[in-house]
């Protein structure tokens, strides 16, 4: 599932379930996609390619969402990208087409701060055909700076141009932390200077395909320790650990890691005594080979790895997708895995103690830990939401000092919702858009 759809499940205190997201498209490359059909990936082609298999997509998104409306009072929809999109607009099955299958009034919400606002919704209106327009019930303006009375004449413009009411206009905040969509947060980071700064700090490498990057989270939320992105190669020496994380698209970060002089300098770091965690895909490349016989990341093949730790991975289906549960130094935690590969170690030690997966018990063993326990990985995301953990991975890394809130990661991100439900309900005319769908 998408990282979006599992946060809004969770601000809505219900279970993620894959009918929220039946149809996903994971990019693992500039032009490419896996396609992921209720929580199972089904092929891998370049973008576009599946635009002979819409009917069928769009056909499995239908029936996810008459299965969700047996079960909730009122399902909310969310469309990708542009619905105004008109070179794509005849293959288009996420917005105006789905919405036309449930029978939805349509909301368009438009960002004021990437400017031309005016612009962006009688252009979309413009754009769309007519039983299209008649569909869209009114708007939003969303991420607005400054003065809000200040807008009040542009909120009138709109309306009068239209001949739909805006809803509201949602101010700028900076008081809520909810996990981004994707990674453009951390686009195109620079060269640092962990000496400019009196905190410890910790590395996370930029892959070009990273993944999962909210597992970090946890980490650049405390106060005392900076946490920097890093993608152009630099020494290492300065960093308390240095962290390998998730790729879309294992074989080919890997390639570019050893070919960017960053193998050598996780060599060097490694060499010094220096602290090494992956995690996912980055547990991956830190074993001796990573086997793709049958191509599902692109060309079948093998890929020589960093030989940090004795391990081999084969990228093979299906994927497995489970809530895991470990302990760790005395302590249990929460989370969950997402791969394609299978792992087996040839030496080392085991990192956790598995006693759950999917609310099923079990006795297993994962990851490994090197023996000089330096050099780590792990399959299991979302380590550091649990403050037991995120403590004692702080210990092991020589950072006792680090004051760990004792909140978990699902009670801080509900802090966060609730915020965001405030700050929405003040700004927003909610009771007109609930008349939109009430049912008598």
């Amino acid at each position: 599932m998408g990282r979006a759809q599992i946060a809004q499940a969770e601000a809505a205190r219900i279970p993620p379930h894959v009918d929220m997201n039946p149809v996903l498209l994971k990019p693992t490359a500039e032009i490419g996609s896996q396609v992921v059909l209720l929580g199972s990936a089904i092929k891998t082609g370049q973008t576009g390619a599946t635009h002979g298999d819409n009917e069928r997509l769009f056909k499995e998104g239908c029936d996810a969402l008459d299965r969700l409306r047996q079960e909730y009072e009122l399902i909310i929809l969310e469309g990708a990208g542009s619905c105004a999109e008109v070179n794509l607009m005849s293959h288009d099955i996420v917005n105006f087409r789905m919405a036309a299958y449930a029978d939805a009034p349509i909301l368009l919400v438009a960002d004021i701060d990437r400017g031309g606002v005016f612009a962006q919704i009688i252009g979309t209106l413009a754009c769309l055909r007519q039983n299209q327009r008649a569909q869209v019930s009114g708007f939003i303006i969303n991420r607005f700076r400054g003065d809000i009375h200040l807008f009040k004449d542009g909120v009138r413009w709109i309306e009068e141009k239209t001949h739909k009411p805006v809803f509201g206009v949602l101010p700028w905040y900076d008081h809520i932390q909810i996990e981004p969509e994707d990674s453009v947060v951390i686009e195109n980071p620079k060269k640092v200077k962990v000496n400019n700064s009196q905190n410890p700090a910790v590395a996370v490498i930029r892959l070009p395909h990273i993944s999962n990057f909210t597992d970090f989270d946890p980490l650049l939320a405390l106060n005392h320790l900076d946490v920097y992105f890093l993608e152009k190669n630099q020494p290492l020496t300065a960093f308390k650990a240095v962290i390998l994380p998730g790729s879309k698209n294992t074989r080919f970060d890997l390639n570019w890691i050893q070919t960017s002089g960053w193998a050598k300098a996780l060599s060097g770091y490694v060499n010094t005594g220096g602290h090494v965690l992956g995690i996912c895909g980055g547990y991956q490349m830190m074993g001796k080979t990573v086997h793709d016989p049958t191509g599902l990341e692109g060309q079948p093949g093998a890929s020589e790895g960093l030989g940090l730790l004795p391990i081999e991975t084969v990228l093979k289906a299906p994927k497995t997708t489970t809530l895991t549960t470990f302990f760790w130094n005395g302590h249990m935690g929460a989370g969950y895995e997402i791969h394609m590969g299978q792992t087996t170690r040839a030496g080392g030690t085991p990192l956790f103690k598995i006693t759950e997966r999917n609310h099923k018990p079990c006795r297993d063993e994962e990851g490994c830990i090197s023996g000089a326990a330096e050099i780590m990985g792990t399959y299991i995301h979302g380590l550091f939401d649990n403050p037991a953990i995120l403590r004692s991975w702080l210990e092991h890394i020589g950072l006792d000092g680090v004051d760990i809130p004792d909140i978990d990661g699902i009670e801080a991100r509900n802090r966060q919702y609730d915020l965001l439900a405030d700050h929405f309900e003040k700004n927003v005319d909610v009771e007109s858009i609930i008349k939109l769908v009430a049912v008598d």
